[in-house]
């Protein structure tokens, strides 16, 4: 039997700080219009429509009291009306299919199942919603649903815990879960934000020895818009999707002659990338050398044009007057990421100096310096140390 569903409350708001956000950092949940059972129908026989939102998950890691361990999964969870759509569930261990660490190839195919332009998986169009976060087997039960289209909408309906290729509803449906009606056109927007972008290219290939890393860099991109894949080779990946990413980015981990197979496929493929060498393990440093890599600004109408580092100063160059910060990010000796704002405010056009302060210029850190639709990063002194 599935766990029973937490009760639903009428109309009780969600806390802002308990909200649930969408990838841009919005709050999802109060002012979406409600649905569901004991919630106002639109129509005759049909409820109203909910939001349909994605957000970054993780399932946490962690050893057990016998010494198993359990697997770190970073995922994108379905936000329903405002609450993740796992936390209606109970209490339930799952993620969803659209996790960062399957292949590229695999992770396009669930989003485009979930775009409903593949076959359903199972029998009776039920779609995997939630399956186990160690091996992903229906065999050890997974959250299953149908997934239809009606008119202009996506319905999402009859949930039921499944462990073989047929679902009982009466004896393991979640009663009292859904169905979810969303407008398709949505729906849809949400979902290929996830896919391969050939006119944007803003989708990035992440290559390295450090799941946990690649993990968390995965989530943190596609909370700002960015498609991330992570990929063990690529020789099995098609042509076409290797030619919708517009960049690759190495960690400082993989072998030359692991970098040489990578970048020989994106030859093959006739791909224009740009790749990227991770200069340390810390995640907002490579998110900003992911953004600097996909920018396809023209220099002329760039504001900002340089960063570099000289005689314990940052000097930052810009065309027109905004606003910069100059953040510096550094490793402790227990590998923990330390940050450390050394400017934030106006800048007229021209060449700025920033002072440093003594452990940031004393070298193993980076400098990032934003502006509005900008980012440079640059290393001080030499790379930071390989942890």
């Amino acid at each position: 039997m599935p766990p029973e569903p937490e009760p639903e409350p009428e109309t009780a708001p969600v806390p802002e700080h308990d909200a649930v956000r969408d990838p841009a950092g919005l709050p999802a949940g109060p002012g979406h219009p409600a649905a569901g059972p004991g919630h106002p129908a639109a129509g005759p026989g049909h409820p109203a429509h909910v939001s349909f939102v994605l957000a970054p998950a993780t399932r946490t890691g962690a050893v057990l009291a016998d010494g198993a361990y359990q697997a770190h999964r970073d995922y994108v969870d379905f936000v329903v009306d405002g609450r993740s759509l796992l936390h209606r569930l109970s209490d339930l261990d799952a993620v969803s299919p659209l996790a960062s660490d399957v292949p590229p190839a695999v992770f396009t195919g669930h989003v485009r199942s979930l775009l409903l332009e593949a076959e359903p998986p199972l029998p009776d169009g039920r779609y995997v919603v939630y399956g186990c976060p160690e091996c992903e087997s229906l065999g050890c039960g997974a959250v299953t649903a149908v997934i239809e289209r009606d008119g202009d909408d996506v319905v999402w309906r009859d949930f039921a815990w499944q462990t073989d290729e047929s679902a009982d509803l009466a004896l393991n449906g979640y009663h009292g879960i859904g169905p979810f009606r969303f407008r398709a056109a949505e729906y849809r927007a949400e979902l290929e934000r996830l896919l391969p972008s050939a006119p944007a290219r803003r989708r990035v290939l992440l290559v390295g020895a450090r799941v946990a890393v690649l993990a968390r860099l995965a989530a943190a991109l596609r909370g700002i818009g960015v498609g991330a894949d992570i990929a063990e080779e690529t020789t099995t990946v098609t042509g076409e999707e290797l030619r919708a990413y517009g960049a690759v980015a190495f960690g400082r981990a993989v072998g030359e002659e692991r970098r040489a197979a990578v970048r020989e496929a994106f030859e093959r493929a006739g791909a224009d990338v740009v790749y990227v060498e991770g200069l340390a393990p810390v995640v907002p440093v490579l998110v900003a050398q992911v953004e600097q890599a996909l920018d396809r600004t023209p220099p002329e109408r760039r504001r900002l044009t340089g960063l570099a580092v000289s005689g314990g100063e940052a000097i930052v160059e810009v065309t027109s007057t905004c606003r910069v910060q100059v953040v510096a990010y550094r490793l402790d000796r227990l590998h923990r990421t330390r940050a450390r704002e050394l400017y934030d405010g106006l800048l007229e056009p021209g060449t700025h100096r920033v002072p440093l302060d003594a452990r940031t210029a004393a070298g193993r850190s980076c400098l990032v310096a934003r502006t509005s639709g900008g980012v440079l990063v640059v290393p001080v002194g030499p790379p930071p140390h390989r942890p």
